[in-house]
C-alpha cells in the first residue's frame, strides 16, 4: 500500500471504451478508497499472454485478478475491505 491506500492496476489498451467504462464504474463505486495505476496490457509479454484478449483486467498489487472484461464490484469490495477495514458498506 502507498499512503494508506490500496493500489490497483488496470490493464487496458489505448482508446478502449470498455477499459474506460470499468475505470469510471470503479471510481463511482469506491472513490478515494484506492490508488489506480493504468498500464497497457501489451507492455509486458506475460500480461499480453495472460490477459491480451480479456481486457480490461483489474489486478491487486500482488497480481490477483479482481475483474476481467467487465466491472464486478463484489471482489473489489472484498479486497478493499480486507485491506482497509473501515471501508463503508455502500
Amino acid at each position: 500500500m502507498s499512503g494508506g491506500k490500496t493500489r490497483l492496476l488496470l490493464l487496458s489498451r489505448p482508446d478502449c471504451h470498455l477499459c474506460e467504462e470499468l475505470a469510471d464504474e470503479l471510481r463511482a463505486a469506491f472513490s478515494g478508497a484506492y490508488e489506480l495505476a493504468e498500464a497497457c496490457v501489451d507492455e509486458r509479454l506475460e500480461w499480453k499472454k495472460a490477459y491480451g484478449r480479456e481486457i480490461p483486467v483489474l489486478l491487486t498489487e500482488s497480481g490477483e485478478v479482481l475483474c476481467r472484461s467487465f466491472f464486478d464490484p463484489e471482489p473489489v469490495r472484498r479486497h478493499l475491505r480486507a485491506a482497509t477495514p473501515v471501508l463503508p458498506d455502500s
